[in-house]
């Protein structure tokens, strides 16, 4: 009985991982270079890509359950198919697919988009998935701290409607917690969505009065020019990719990104703990700087 996560280097992946092995779990982990993998003692690593075909049949041999995870890339939906193929072809039935929430309704937003096919993939294959829904990442911020204590300015594009942001340390738990639940099942469970929320909607004033508190003086809210923030990410993202983003903030101005009615609660009794909430991170943030 393997788990085999992927992304397992980046941020969420790496503390699925330490979760899985503090469950006691046999974890398999797959990375593109294993030397420079640093993994809990007894995790198997494994080199792999998702283009790389037979990587990827190598990686899943003996694999009972996965956690699926792609990069936000131009081949992302490609890399996804090739993944899931592979995984039903190893008679894997036991998945857990990172998605994004509102994947239905941000439908020009090309990162948005092309989760919501492999969502609709997954239907019509009828797969066994747990498809995790998360809002934006607080962790995303750590990008804008300069800016925000350099320049007095909270930049990004959230708008009045409001974002769930959500903590990825509550990200990776819970998509630990889905992992061996599926693992652990006598059967294959039926396909179930989860909303991966933080425990506030917060309009980009609200975050900036949380920076001014945190910091004691004036943050002003400064989102709202998705053009200028398309331009401003060029600067250190490749322009697909800065445009990807400005679509992004485009939908959080028109429709913001909302919890569904009862989430906040369902995550907070799976966890058995309060969700780590924005004002936890900025503090954090700022003590650290």
């Amino acid at each position: 009985m393997t788990i085999l996560v992927t992304g397992a280097t980046g941020n969420i992946g790496a503390q699925v991982i330490q979760h899985l092995v503090n469950k006691g779990a046999d974890v398999r982990a797959l990375v593109r270079d294993p030397s420079k993998a640093n993994f809990p003692a007894g995790v198997a690593v494994v080199k792999g890509d998702f283009l790389d075909v037979d990587s990827l049949r190598s990686a899943f041999e003996g694999v009972t359950t996965l956690f699926l995870l792609n990069a936000v890339v131009p081949d992302e939906f490609t890399q996804a198919l090739i993944a899931l193929n592979l995984a039903r072809s190893a008679g894997i039935e036991r998945i857990v697919y990172l998605s994004v929430i509102h994947a239905d309704v941000y439908v020009n937003v090309p990162h948005f988009a092309g989760k919501f096919a492999v969502e609709r993939m997954i239907e019509q294959m009828g797969m066994n998935v747990t498809i995790l829904r998360p809002a934006y990442f607080i962790q995303n911020d750590v990008a804008i701290k300069d800016v925000i204590t350099g320049y007095g300015v909270y930049p990004m594009p959230v708008g009045d409607r409001g974002l769930a942001m959500i903590d990825v340390r509550d990200i990776a738990e819970i998509a630990a917690l889905e992992l061996l639940r599926r693992e652990q099942a006598p059967q294959a469970l039926p396909t179930n969505r989860i909303n991966l929320v933080g425990p506030d909607t917060l309009t980009g004033t609200d975050i900036a009065a949380i920076w001014s508190d945190v910091l004691g003086r004036q943050i002003n809210y400064g989102g709202g020019d998705t053009a200028a923030f398309e331009q401003d990410l060029k600067q250190f993202m490749p322009p697909w990719m800065a445009y990807d983003m400005r679509m992004m903030g485009e939908r959080f101005l028109t429709d913001g990104m909302l919890p569904e009615g009862g989430d906040v609660e369902h995550l907070t009794t799976l966890l058995g703990r309060p969700l780590h909430s924005y004002r936890e991170f900025a503090k954090a943030t700022a003590a650290a700087a």
